[in-house]
């Protein structure tokens, strides 16, 4: 008897064993469909905790509410009155037009609006969950400083010169958001209201109890000291595309503490554009937005059937790029939008099926067992991950991740033509694309699975330039059937670069002579994908984000430490780059 329960229970084992053999698969495919879906989704849910309503706008279908902030100043927040209907977003041009009528009456409501009382609106627009909009008169022309202090030692005191609405350094009607108000904590402000001699006219003190970030985000980082004696460069850290938190940008001082969160529909940054007063980013997959510096959406740009990945950037005068592909389509992540930054106007500008055709011809849709296991049954064949365009001759210098290749074509606005290709040169023997190799010049291991790769400057010589890149270090090809040999120092773990490092990479282009060198490197943490090394600053240094190892840093000019910071994400964060904001939001 003891012999046939034996057998029935290994009986039992064995068909469960082959039940879940014949399901990983399916896990597999499930999981990371649902892993790539998620930049896709867009929010749903606008509401958040607010005080009681005090009056109605009517017109404008928009309440005003006591915002939660304590007793130190007395504060609104705008609500749509349709805040909880299906499709409602903050990022609909009319929706933004009501908040600014109503905050308008408010502004005219024959009401003595001074520094001491002045018309506080926490969030007005709904984009920037700590942004504490102020509106106030001055009877001379002044500037305003204000001053953010808590109780925590760990918090040094923030202060910022404000950047008024209208573009005044010195005005008598200030109108500008309070940046800086740390969430979860009681928050000291001290306003000093300056004349243009530099005399303090009048100081004002209040508090602000901020609630916790609407994410859920931590407010403060942990940092280690790096072996640089320099001190980090001024700015805000904006971290883009935190997976987990997709639908929000976090923006950290030098301290690691979170000075503003972006409220998004969904997806993330890819990239912050400063275009004349405003600035463009891309605020879902399939949406990018012109933003005052107020928070108010001033114009939007649908992309109708196609989503965004990676990169957006400059183009030819009143132009954006940016990296995308058709929703539904047959491949992914391979094609160029243009976008008319005045009208709206979205054209299908670049296909690199059509670029690079006989290459493609040889790739495959990404199977379960290939690195790239989360896109299984994606044609991902090129995976283009950032965009540089080149003005001089209309050309666009693109990073294809999968081919571990820099690319770049010309005459992208008329006939399109392949100008070089950078990077392992093996990978392209045994196609027709071969003899648009640049040559590698001097012994350094090449780039592979690179990132984020940005134009630096321009050489002496007719025909030089400098690009960097991130060089993720990481040699995966999972759309073709091919082997390659790669150096011990070359990590081929998604997650572990077995003591492996990624770089920094600053290299030289020189087309007339047909090379590409290394002109200088530094070891940074190993990243399998995302990342980016970007050059930030009058003293060059180097903002250094490590996505897989969830750290970012500053590094000097010569690639020495100067903080690192360490983050909480799902797997991945995708870029993280510095901004000062001079201009925008900081005078």
């Amino acid at each position: 008897m003891d012999v046939k329960k034996h057998k029935k229970k290994l009986i039992v084992i064995v068909v469960v064993l082959l039940v879940l053999a014949a399901a990983v698969p399916a896990i597999v495919i499930g999981v990371g469909k649902l892993f790539t879906a998620q930049e896709k989704a867009v929010r749903t849910d606008w509401i958040t905790e607010a005080g009681d309503t005090l009056a109605q706008n009517e017109e404008y279908q928009i309440e005003y509410v006591e915002a939660e902030l304590g007793d130190g100043i007395r504060a609104l927040q705008l609500v749509p009155m349709d805040i909880e209907e299906e499709g409602f977003t903050y990022y609909d041009v009319a929706v933004q037009e009501r908040l600014e009528n109503a905050l308008e009456s408010l502004k005219s409501k024959g009401m003595d609006w001074t520094a001491t009382t002045p018309l506080a609106v926490l969030n007005p627009y709904g984009t920037g969950s700590n942004g504490l909009y102020m509106y106030f008169e001055t009877d001379r022309k002044t500037q305003v400083t204000y001053t953010i202090h808590v109780e925590d030692d760990s918090i040094s005191d923030y202060t910022k010169t404000a950047m008024d609405a209208g573009g005044e350094n010195y005005t008598k009607i200030h109108e500008f958001e309070i940046i800086g108000l740390v969430p979860g904590m009681t928050n000291e402000v001290t306003m000093e209201i300056t004349g243009s001699w530099g005399k303090v006219r009048q100081a004002v003190s209040f508090s602000v109890d901020m609630p916790e970030t609407q994410s859920g985000y931590s407010t403060k980082l942990d940092m280690t000291e790096g072996e640089s004696g320099e001190e980090l460069s001024d700015g805000l850290y904006g971290m883009m595309r935190v997976n987990g938190y997709l639908g929000y940008g976090f923006f950290f001082d030098n301290e690691g503490v979170l000075r503003y969160e972006m409220v998004l529909e969904g997806y993330g940054l890819d990239r912050v554009l400063f275009y004349d007063d405003d600035i463009i980013t891309c605020v879902s997959a399939g949406r990018l937005a012109r933003i005052n510096s107020l928070g108010q959406v001033e114009q939007t740009y649908d992309l109708e059937g196609y989503s965004l990945h990676h990169d957006i950037g400059f183009g030819q005068d009143k132009e954006i790029l940016a990296l995308a592909e058709k929703n539904g389509g047959e491949t992914v992540e391979d094609l160029v939008l243009s976008i008319d930054i005045e009208s709206g106007e979205v054209t299908e500008l670049i296909d690199f099926t059509k670029v690079l055709p006989e290459y493609f011809e040889m790739t495959r849709p990404i199977a379960a067992t290939d690195p790239m296991f989360w896109q299984v049954g994606e044609w991902d064949w090129i995976h283009l991950n950032s965009l540089q365009y080149m003005a001089q001759d209309d050309s666009l210098i693109v990073s294809s991740r999968e081919t571990s290749a820099i690319i770049k074509i010309k005459n992208i606005h008329s006939a399109i033509q392949l100008e070089w290709l950078a990077g392992d040169t093996r990978f392209w023997e045994d196609t027709p694309y071969a003899e648009y190799c640049l040559e590698q010049d001097g012994d350094f291991v090449p780039q592979y699975g690179q990132h984020c790769v940005e134009y630096i400057q321009e050489g002496e010589e007719d025909g030089v330039y400098y690009l960097a890149l991130y060089n993720n270090n990481y040699w995966a090809l999972s759309s073709r059937d091919f082997e390659l040999d790669v150096a011990d120092s070359v990590g081929t773990d998604l997650y572990d670069g077995g003591g492996s490092s990624s770089q920094v990479y600053v290299y030289k282009i020189d087309e007339k002579a047909g090379t590409f060198g290394l002109e200088s490197s530094f070891d940074v943490p190993y990243s399998s994908i995302v990342s980016n090394g970007s050059l930030y600053g009058e003293d060059d240094h180097w903002v250094v984000n490590s996505g897989v190892a969830m750290v970012f840093g500053e590094y000097d000019s010569e690639g020495r430490l100067i903080r690192e910071y360490a983050y909480e994400c799902t797997m991945q964060n995708y870029r993280t780059i510095k901004y000062n904001f001079t201009g925008f939001w900081f005078a």
